[in-house]
């Protein structure tokens, strides 16, 4: 065994564990926030729900002796010391925000292993040779503000600061009056090449690593998504009294849209397509509807997937109707991470003896803005049957202290290297 090997197999054994107990009572603690009747949360992002959980975690990482910095567009960073506080920072995290009726371990599990390993790192008396940040993203889920990774998004530049304060929700409310309402429009100027590397610890929000029994999933990279708004204008018409010949039906339309999006997506596998908003006008049984709304979402692994998807979907609009607009509205390119910082997963999942599959993220998340500034990797542990943005979405204690191990141990291995 070579010297280094001796010496990095030495600091594995010496390592100070991480607590899987505490971890799962911080995660069924922190449900509280926008606890939801089924089990559930509901915690939109710059919500009171939101400055809630935020305070929380601002406490915690104060009390364990980090700085707490904030910047102009809500995103937390909390930074434990290194020995040596000249190198840049190793920086580790997730959201809190949740989808409306979401899970208690999408994205929050990221952030509170974070506060597990502070805890872990001072409990221990360690120091680690880089400063180690943990952070809070702003506005992940896009659920109530589009578009969705919005605070990493602004933090890498793939969005101008201004351009994402101004954003609204539905009820016309900006991201800057409502980062104001809650105390969270801060003033900290962040270098985003202040970071070595950054790692993000997140549940799978899919079945393959249950369906194959594998314990963490090592993410390689993250589908490519585009969003597409579609406006249907029909004809408002007495349904009793309008014959079919005679009916500009939008929801009819719409319907085309709706099957039209699911056949694209099978015929470019391993692509997929959701319609998952519709709204229609006027919404009553016996008026024919005279206009609908609706939210495309289109992923596939390569750009050239994507292109062809969009454009079977402008095609498939075109043949719908004169009445139809579609308006592409956002887009984030395939993603793939740092061959160093995988690497570094790799070898902390198999020094911890866990089993480990390669695998491609089919959810967007922050790391994929992060990647294109910041040497970056994911862990993946199993959500149970899939399900994830539900109230029934769980990963069980051990998998969740599993995720925190790996999570420590590959700062352990970034830090070494």
């Amino acid at each position: 065994m070579s010297a280094e090997a001796m010496r990095s197999e030495t600091s594995r054994i010496n390592t100070p564990a991480t607590s899987g107990d505490r971890l799962w009572a911080d995660i069924v603690s922190t449900a509280r926030f926008g606890a939801a009747d089924k089990g559930g949360v509901t915690r939109l992002t710059l919500t009171e729900e939101d400055r809630e959980v935020r305070d929380w975690y601002v406490a915690e990482c104060r009390a364990l002796g980090c700085t707490v910095e904030i910047d102009p567009i809500g995103n937390i960073f909390a930074t434990y010391a290194g020995e040596d506080m000249s190198l840049p920072a190793i920086a580790v995290g997730s959201h809190l925000d949740t989808q409306p009726q979401g899970g208690r371990f999408d994205g929050i599990l990221g952030v509170l292993a974070g506060v597990e390993i502070l805890r872990t790192l001072k409990e221990s008396a360690t120091r680690l040779r880089h400063p180690l940040v943990v952070v809070n993203w702003t506005n992940e889920e896009g659920s109530r503000f589009s578009p969705a990774m919005l605070g990493s998004g602004v933090f890498a530049g793939a969005l101008a600061l201004d351009d994402a304060q101004a954003r609204t929700d539905r009820e016309g409310v900006t991201v800057g009056s409502a980062l104001d309402a809650i105390g969270y429009r801060g003033k900290a100027k962040i270098d985003p090449a202040s970071f070595a590397a950054y790692v993000e610890l997140h549940i799978e929000q899919g079945p393959l690593l249950e369906a194959s029994a594998t314990e963490v999933g090592v993410v390689t990279g993250i589908q490519g998504l585009r969003w597409f708004d579609v406006t249907i204008t029909g004809t408002e018409a007495h349904a009793g009294s309008t014959p079919m010949a005679q009916r500009d039906d939008a929801l009819v339309a719409a319907a085309e849209i709706v099957l039209a999006v699911r056949d694209i997506a099978r015929q470019n596998p391993p692509g997929v397509g959701t319609v998952g908003f519709v709204e229609v006008g006027p919404n009553s049984r016996n008026v024919v509807p005279g206009s609908v709304r609706l939210q495309i979402d289109m992923r596939h692994l390569s750009e050239t997937g994507l292109n062809q998807m969009q454009a079977a979907l402008e095609d498939a609009v075109c043949k719908t109707g004169p009445g139809v607009a579609l308006n592409h509205i956002w887009s984030k390119a395939p993603v793939v991470f740092d061959p160093a910082i995988v690497n570094a997963v790799r070898a902390s999942t198999e020094a911890l003896g866990y089993s480990a599959t390669d695998m491609v993220s089919g959810a967007g998340h922050d790391a994929a803005h992060i990647a294109t500034i910041t040497p970056t990797a994911m862990i993946f542990v199993p959500s149970k049957d899939g399900l994830s943005h539900n109230e029934a979405e769980y990963t069980a204690p051990e998998e969740c202290a599993r995720g925190a191990e790996v999570l420590f141990q590959t700062i352990l291995e970034i830090d070494r290297r």
